[in-house]
């Protein structure tokens, strides 16, 4: 039987979520580039721009630095499955849905895991991991700067130390921080650091970024075992974006168009007043919100990541039907809870493209008329004119630092 199937035409959404975030348009433009062969020598050309900014993006000179053909949690499985063999030990950090899957990939494999935890909200404590490792030998020690599910930030300092101690390797998500929050891999001496493409350097999903460090890359050489990845083996994957441009795999051309344009839209901002752009806009949100009478997750604001905030779901209103409402009525998508937190929080993500004042005023508007209609009374105007001081705040400050 023959179907009909139109031309595609898709929504233009506000993707107020943590993941993927709105693109700007030269991205756009870049994705419709002509198509060219993987192993076309203007293509590798392509490519060593794309390394370039990568490394910029990372503050890294890594050798091994570039986008993997997968999804952010491909970044986890490389970094785990590449680390770990049997034998091994590995201590992972567990306060989210991400960092979670981590350590699931770490099961999957022949090391010995060691998880530890902190209530969704929460950072891990150092402290904790230091008393987990003691007198063992842990080849890796697995955390996650921004924690999607929940929107904490981890600092990444105290697990080096920690790491140093334990004589291990330092992995560190990146997914929901990297070009949105401060990272300096080098300095800060991350051993593996991975990435998605998709939330706040803003590009399509379906891309990795991962930069090992020169320590990380002798561990895997020093491996008894294989890698029991094939598509995921790192060391295999670099001869495609190393010096000899040997195939591995058909990547995906179009999107590592989209991928260099996004990040140099990054570059060309800067990476400083990126990290800026990314803390402004969240603190006006976060004061709307709560003057709109509504609590956050993260208590601690040191704890909050700039990229997602996590707001508790009043009591007597349905989840689903808000998030439905802002999508059915203003276009604007945000997500809810996962796992422990389902139906119990609203996600906000504010990355890259999408962190701009006139969107969270927007938001903020938009979820006071749609409280309001699910019964819950906000104060009229509230969170809108709590946004605005906030951002006035912000610019007299900067204005007394310029001087």
């Amino acid at each position: 039987m023959t179907q009909h199937i139109g031309e595609l035409n898709p929504p233009n959404r506000l993707m107020l979520t943590p993941g993927p975030s709105s693109m700007d348009p030269r991205v756009y433009r870049a994705l419709a580039s002509p198509l060219v062969g993987h192993l076309d020598p203007w293509f590798k050309g392509c490519m060593d721009d794309t390394q370039v900014l990568l490394r910029q993006i990372f503050q890294t000179e890594n050798r091994l630095t570039m986008p993997l053909s997968a999804s952010g949690s491909g970044g986890i499985e490389a970094s785990v499955v590449n680390s770990l063999e049997e034998g091994d030990e590995a201590i992972i950090c567990v306060n989210g849905v991400f960092s979670d899957r981590m350590a699931v990939i770490a099961s999957h494999t022949a090391a010995k895991l060691t998880k530890v935890e902190a209530p969704y909200g929460k950072p891990v404590d150092a402290e904790d991991v230091r008393r987990a490792g003691k007198g063992r030998k842990i080849k890796i020690v697995g955390l996650a700067q921004g924690e999607t599910s929940s929107g904490v930030l981890t600092q990444i300092e105290p697990f080096r130390k920690v790491a140093d101690e334990l004589g291990a390797l330092l992995v560190v998500d990146t997914v929901a921080s990297l070009a949105a929050v401060p990272l300096h891999v080098d300095r800060e001496r991350v051993d593996i650091c991975f990435s998605g493409t998709q939330k706040a350097i803003s590009a399509p999903p379906g891309m990795s970024p991962i930069t090992v460090s020169p320590r990380a890359e002798e561990a895997f050489r020093n491996r008894k075992t294989k890698v029991q990845s094939w598509y995921f083996d790192l060391t295999t994957a670099m001869n495609y974006w190393g010096k000899e441009r040997l195939y591995h795999h058909t990547p995906p051309v179009s999107l590592i168009y989209a991928l260099r344009e996004a990040m140099r839209i990054v570059v060309e901002e800067g990476l400083e007043a990126r990290w800026e752009r990314h803390r402004v806009n969240q603190l006006a949100l976060i004061a709307g919100i709560e003057a709109m009478g509504l609590e956050l997750l993260v208590k601690r604001p040191a704890d909050r990541l700039p990229t997602v905030t996590a707001m508790m779901i009043p009591d007597g209103i349905d989840d689903a039907k808000v998030r439905n409402q802002l999508l059915d009525e203003f276009n604007i998508e945000i997500a809810g809870g996962l796992g422990p937190l389902k139906s119990k929080i609203w996600r906000i993500g504010l990355m890259g493209h999408c962190s701009q004042k006139p969107y969270v005023l927007l938001f903020l508007a938009a979820l006071e008329k749609t409280l309001l209609d699910q019964g819950f009374r906000v104060p009229s105007g509230a969170g809108v004119g709590a946004a605005i001081h906030s951002y006035a705040h912000a610019h007299s400050e900067a204005a007394t630092v310029s001087r």
